[in-house]
């Protein structure tokens, strides 16, 4: 009975997974749960974490509401995993308390900016096989990075072979301009639709202005026709 009423005194949500160690650091709960040989983010973190470090495994997707449950996290250290997916609604639920989210030396090409678009954390990208594209570059006009970080953003592959190797800052002081290629794809895409439409408009004017015409001259024979007839009748 007293083993019973130990469990039932025990908060909810305050156990420790069995591969991290649960520890306090300035007054917050804090997970660790740092090279522990993980393959995703563990199911049963406490919900009263702050700080949580996940840092040196094998994981390799943060799934969407991964932590949705932890309403009290702050920091969130997910460096030098193998991450290369990260879900549009990966953050949902933590994005507005966050205050610091690690992602770099992972094996992460592309971001969607969904994921980051309601995240108030300072972010660690760096260290990553970046595609400079235009998704990162409106990753970078969106969020919030870490200067000290933020020059380590190197472009892996790239449009132009010329920016390959160079940190994304730099290519972007240059005057690239990778959305600029989306605006015009954008921009053709209008003008052909434009065009379609317009060419429907003078299509159905020029049949309707040729209808008309037509019932136009037969009305007229059949008018031209009326005296013909009365005369031959007389």
């Amino acid at each position: 009975q007293a083993f019973f009423c130990l469990l039932l005194c025990i908060p909810r949500g305050s156990s420790c997974p069995p591969s991290c160690q649960c520890t306090e650091r300035a007054g917050a709960k804090a997970v660790l749960c740092s090279s522990r040989h993980l393959e995703e983010i563990p199911k049963d973190i406490p919900r009263d974490v702050v700080f949580l470090k996940l840092d040196a495994n094998s994981i390799t997707r943060i799934p969407s509401n991964a932590f949705r449950h932890l309403s009290h996290l702050e920091e969130i250290d997910l460096s030098r995993n193998a991450i290369e997916q990260i879900d549009r609604a990966a953050f949902k639920g933590v994005a507005a308390g966050l205050r610091t989210l690690d992602l770099s030396g992972n094996r992460i090409r592309s971001i969607p900016k969904e994921a980051l678009l309601a995240l108030r954390a300072k972010l660690r990208l760096a260290n990553n096989p970046w595609h400079c594209g235009c998704a990162l570059q409106e990753v970078l006009w969106e969020a919030r990075l870490d200067p000290d970080s933020v020059r380590d953003i190197t472009c892996h592959t790239a449009p132009r072979q010329e920016y390959v190797g160079k940190p994304l800052l730099q290519v972007l002081d240059a005057g690239a301009n990778f959305c600029s290629a989306r605006q015009r794809t954008t921009d053709v895409a209008m003008f052909v639709t434009m065009s379609g439409w317009f060419a429907m408009v003078i299509v159905y004017v020029i049949c309707y202005v040729r209808h008309n015409r037509e019932d136009s001259c037969r009305h007229r024979d059949h008018l031209g026709s009326l005296p013909s007839a009365q005369a031959r009748a007389e």
